[in-house]
């Protein structure tokens, strides 16, 4: 007989807490700034806008002085600069305020990257990035990737839940805000968005102790959100579930609705995309899945694969594969030092290789990767330079040419605004590899 267990005290869940005195993150005076922190917020955050604000005039200062050098005709956009930096003086203060946080210049890599980074190697960075960057950090939100643009949706920071959406291009690495307009979602978390032709379908999500079970759709070329006529039954609502498209439909797994954890697995009819029908997947085999939310799937071939996730009790390792054309679930069976728990992690396809990236283990944060061969069905360890991002779960991921980026995320006391990357480089021709066989 199976227990239902509930998805309120997975770590995204928790309260805020520092670490203890027997967590080997525990440090007193880290300690005493997240306590001076909690009873006056905005400490913390004019000190990081102090040191962000430094490094913009300074990076501003010096494209200034090489512009005088090279070319005097070209002061008014030194000067231009030099403005966009004073304005946003007050940093981060200024999302509480009425300025836009805006950057007129890419910031530079730190130094210690070029340093850790042969060419032939995968490595880690921070990307330089610029222009209209979120007015708040990020954890539980939505990714999409079209044209090399990647389309942020929703999520939460310490204090609010979004509604808004953000891009950012791939190639400049400039952020920006559109406007949008139409019946757009209410503020979510933990919702789930997918590429169709050139809309998003964002299904499900929620906020506070309010979970979804609505279906939008927005047009990347118009800016327009809509919702669809839905017909057929209707999932139960739910957030932390995962969603896959293949052959016209989204498939949806699992997820938490609030007072236990599901292992349903949807289909939602996306051919049309002003009407809508749902339908529910009968699925088979020798074991299935236990109700999870908080995991990862991704599509190869004809397989949705999904990896890890929690009940709310427990933190899984398990790697599983659902067969869309038979509905069979199988088991990959890995060997014990292979078995990598994990939740609120990323999973992301690069070739015939899975890239699993951060989230939580069951007992802390982690910011490593591990790679999941899909031709062999195993873990094979692929050496990656750099600086990574710090440990953090609750973050989104794309590929892009060759490489991953990473969005935000959340370390169990602080939210994250901030994009890392992966340069494939001597592996930048894995996401070349598309045609290969999955034998189970």
């Amino acid at each position: 007989m199976s227990t239902v267990r509930s998805l309120h005290d997975v770590p995204e869940e928790e309260p805020y807490m520092p670490p203890s005195s027997n967590s080997p993150y525990f440090d007193s005076s880290s300690l005493a700034t997240a306590s001076t922190s909690a009873l006056h917020p905005s400490s913390s955050s004019s000190k990081s806008s102090s040191s962000r604000s430094a490094s913009l005039k300074k990076s501003s200062s010096r494209l200034g002085r090489v512009s005088a050098e090279s070319l005097t005709s070209k002061r008014t956009l030194s000067n231009v600069s030099a403005a966009s930096v004073a304005t946003t003086k007050d940093g981060k203060a200024s999302r509480n305020g009425n300025i836009p946080r805006i950057r007129s210049t890419p910031r530079l890599p730190h130094e210690r990257d070029a340093d850790d980074a042969p060419s032939a190697v995968m490595y880690w960075s921070r990307a330089p990035v610029y222009g209209a960057i979120p007015q708040r950090n990020m954890r539980g939100h939505s990714v999409t990737l079209l044209d090399n643009v990647a389309w942020i949706f929703g999520g939460c920071d310490d204090k609010d839940t979004a509604r808004d959406m953000y891009c950012f291009d791939i190639d400049t690495m400039q952020w920006s805000h559109p406007d949008t307009v139409g019946d757009a979602p209410p503020p979510s978390r933990a919702h789930t968005a997918v590429i169709v032709d050139r809309q998003i379908v964002v299904y499900g999500g929620g906020q506070g102790s309010t979970y979804y079970d609505s279906v939008y759709v927005f047009d990347t070329s118009t800016r327009v959100w809509s919702r669809p006529t839905i017909v057929g039954d209707i999932p139960p609502p739910r957030r932390a579930h995962t969603a896959v498209l293949y052959e016209g439909k989204v498939w949806i797994f699992g997820g938490g609705n609030g007072m236990t954890a599901l292992n349903d697995v949807w289909t939602l009819d996306v051919s049309n995309t002003t009407e809508m029908r749902w339908e529910k997947i009968t699925t088979h085999g020798d074991k299935q899945p236990t109700p999870r939310g908080y995991h990862t799937a991704n599509l190869a071939d004809h397989f949705m694969i999904i990896i890890g996730g929690s009940d709310g009790a427990d933190c899984f390792a398990e790697i599983w594969f659902l067969n869309l054309k038979t509905f069979e679930w199988t088991l990959i069976d890995l060997p014990e030092n292979e078995s990598y728990k994990r939740l609120s992690h990323t999973s992301t396809q690069v070739g015939t290789y899975l890239y699993v990236q951060g989230g939580h283990d069951g007992s802390e944060y982690t910011s490593d990767v591990k790679c999941f061969s899909l031709g062999k069905l195993n873990y094979e360890s692929r050496p990656i330079y750099g600086r990574p991002p710090s440990q953090r779960g609750y973050h989104v991921a794309v590929l892009a040419d060759s490489r991953l980026f990473f969005f935000g995320g959340y370390n169990g006391m602080t939210a994250f605004d901030d994009v890392h990357l992966i340069d494939l480089a001597g592996s930048a021709f894995l996401p070349q590899v598309t045609s290969f066989d999955i034998v189970l």
